[in-house]
Order: structure tokens, then C-alpha cells, then sequence
């Protein structure tokens, strides 16, 4: 079967081969043996995952090919580190330090100024979220997180959500076939506000005096806009617990108020 050249970053992957298991596990037993030329083998046999990876990037960048080349040092690294004894397939271990090099890229390159102290508390998030996946085999909620750091859950996740990327408010958000809405169009505009000063004031006093569990979900849903279905997969409960949080914090609010 002919194969169709589609060039990607420069790389025509018509010509990248894809390595098997087999011919994957036999190189790296040679290159942890000493031979260099397997390396190279065990980068170009790859490539196509790094590409894989960079798909979802096609709209968010004009500079694909500086995000290659940073997909591919993070290739590289899972290469140098790859350990046979664990059994695992190479892509398995190898996508989420791909990612990690592209998101780190993005994240030092966002021309959103973000302070050094949020900074600096992402960046400890990331790396001991990068630790308990592999000693759990799984993604740490935020409330582990938080545990081990001694925050609080919004203290990570507004370190979390500060360091990702930031989006045009010209991005278009929806097309039927129609005219094209963007994310302008759904901003809220806080010159037309009919709240008081009092009342925000009273909102603000408010959530303050509720359970911190409570007062993060009314947060991450009225202000972030997440779902509850998000919140559930974050936090590590049922949708039907962050549904009655967020009831119960609303009951709370309007008996304080009143």
C-alpha cells in the first residue's frame, strides 16, 4: 500500500518508522548496553508519538516546530530514563514527559506576567503530582496535593490554573454554520452590574465563614465556571457529594446574609 507524504513540523511521516514491541525492547537493550546508534534508532522510531502529542497543539500556536523540538527532548529524556525491569510499554511511561517538556515550554513562554510565590507553588504541585502518579499509578487529586504541601485545595488549584495557557479573547468558541461566537462575547461585563457595593461586601463576609470544602466548590463553579462533573474527577468524590456541597453552600450563604 503507497503511503502519502504529510508533513508535520518539517517531518515527512511517510518516511518515520514505527518500531514494534519487540524491536523496541531489543534496542533498548542495546543502547543500556553502550550502543549510541540504537539511541538514535529509538528516537526516530518514535516520532510519530511526539507528533501524536503536538496534534492537540495545532490551533493554540503558530510555532509548531520550536514545540517539536522541545517534544523531542522530552522524548529523549524518557529514552535516557526508561527502565525495562518495570514492564510497561514505552509509550506509556514516555507521553507524560513529552507533555510535560511542552507544557513546561508553554508555561515559561505565557506572556501572562504570574507572581514568582504562585509560580513557584505550581511548579512544587507539578513535581510531586509527577511523583504520586508514579507511585500510585494514578493522578493525585487536588486534596492530596494540598495535604502533602500543607495548602489549601484553592491555594493549588489557583496555582495550577494560573500557569495555563492563556487565550485570546477573539477565540472562537462556537460555530453552527452561522456567525461565529467568541469569547468576548460570553465575558462578563462588570460596568453593568446591579449588585450594590453592600451586598458584595455582605457575599464576600459570607463566604468566608463557610466550610472551606464548600466555599472552593461555589468558587471553582461560579467563578471558574467548572463543572460539577470536573470537580468530582478533581477532588476525588461523586457528583452527587459536589452537587450537595454546592446546595448546602448556597443554602449557607443566603442564611447568612439574611
Amino acid at each position: 500500500m503507497a503511503r502519502h507524504k504529510v508533513e508535520i513540523c518539517g517531518v515527512n511521516t511517510a518516511n518515520i518508522k514505527v518500531l514494534t514491541n519487540e524491536e523496541m525492547v531489543c534496542l533498548f537493550k542495546k543502547y543500556q548496553s553502550g550502543d549510541i546508534l540504537a539511541k538514535e534508532e529509538l528516537i526516530n522510531g518514535n516520532l510519530k508519538l511526539v507528533l501524536s502529542i503536538l496534534k492537540k497543539y495545532n490551533n493554540r500556536t503558530d510555532n509548531m516546530d520550536d514545540l517539536f523540538q522541545v517534544g523531542c527532548i522530552g522524548l529523549i529524556k524518557a529514552i535516557d530514563n526508561f527502565d525495562l525491569s518495570h514492564e510497561v510499554r514505552f509509550s506509556t511511561y514516555a507521553v507524560p514527559m513529552i507533555l510535560g517538556e511542552i507544557k513546561r515550554y508553554l508555561r515559561d513562554n505565557n506572556s501572562v506576567r504570574i507572581s514568582r510565590s504562585i509560580k513557584d507553588t505550581a511548579y512544587k504541585a507539578l513535581k510531586l503530582k509527577e511523583e504520586l502518579t508514579n507511585e500510585l499509578g494514578k493522578e493525585p487529586t487536588i486534596a492530596i496535593l494540598a495535604e502533602k504541601m500543607g495548602l489549601t485545595e484553592y491555594e493549588v488549584s489557583n496555582a495550577l490554573d494560573s500557569m495555563r495557557e492563556t487565550m485570546s479573547m477573539f477565540e472562537p468558541i462556537y460555530n453552527d454554520g452561522g456567525d461565529t461566537i467568541y469569547l468576548a462575547d460570553q465575558l462578563y461585563d462588570k460596568s453593568n452590574s446591579n449588585y450594590s457595593l453592600d451586598i458584595k461586601i455582605a457575599l464576600k463576609e459570607a463566604m468566608s465563614k463557610l466550610k472551606e470544602k464548600e466555599r472552593y466548590i461555589l468558587i471553582e463553579r461560579y467563578i471558574l465556571g467548572k463543572t460539577q462533573m470536573e470537580l468530582a474527577n478533581e477532588i476525588g468524590i461523586s457528583q452527587a457529594q459536589i452537587s450537595r456541597l454546592e446546595k448546602s453552600g448556597l443554602e449557607n450563604i443566603k442564611k447568612i446574609i439574611e
